[in-house]
């Protein structure tokens, strides 16, 4: 038997709540955008979905082994006749990185813009040898 309060799922009111309160707080902390990651023997693939970014207001670099996407999805200024209800599109900066490993050929790292996904495609390199040195214990 579910517990009810004068007929109400307590519960599920705790989680509307949540939901209507907090769920503007997170989305409007930090926009950004969702990625598949997958790779195959030679290449990792990384597609982002990126909706209302132009091309040009995308960036991508490579630190060391780390690979930062960043956009700018700009705002345009609301209709002051609306009377808007609930607005749940976000606006500004995004940015995500990913640790892609030493083994990407950097030189060849290619990426494309369609229809708001942005698609890039990292060539695998074999690693470089580290050098190995066995320390004596004194």
């Amino acid at each position: 038997m579910a517990l009810k309060l004068y007929g109400r799922d307590p519960l599920k009111m705790f989680e509307n709540a949540f939901s209507e309160t907090m769920t503007p707080f997170f989305s409007s902390m930090a926009p950004s955008f969702r990625v598949d990651v997958s790779e195959d023997e030679k290449t990792l693939y990384i597609d982002a979905d990126m909706p209302g970014v132009k091309k040009e207001d995308v960036r991508i670099s490579m630190e060391e082994d780390i690979l930062t996407i960043s956009a700018e999805r700009s705002h345009e200024e609301e209709e002051k006749k609306k009377d808007y209800h609930r607005i749940e599109r976000s606006y500004g900066s995004m940015s995500r990185s990913f640790t892609v490993g030493e083994n990407v050929d950097i030189e060849n790292i290619e990426a494309n813009y369609d229809n708001g996904v942005l698609h890039i495609v990292l060539p695998k390199k074999e690693p470089a040898e580290k050098p190995k040195k066995e320390i004596n214990v004194k």
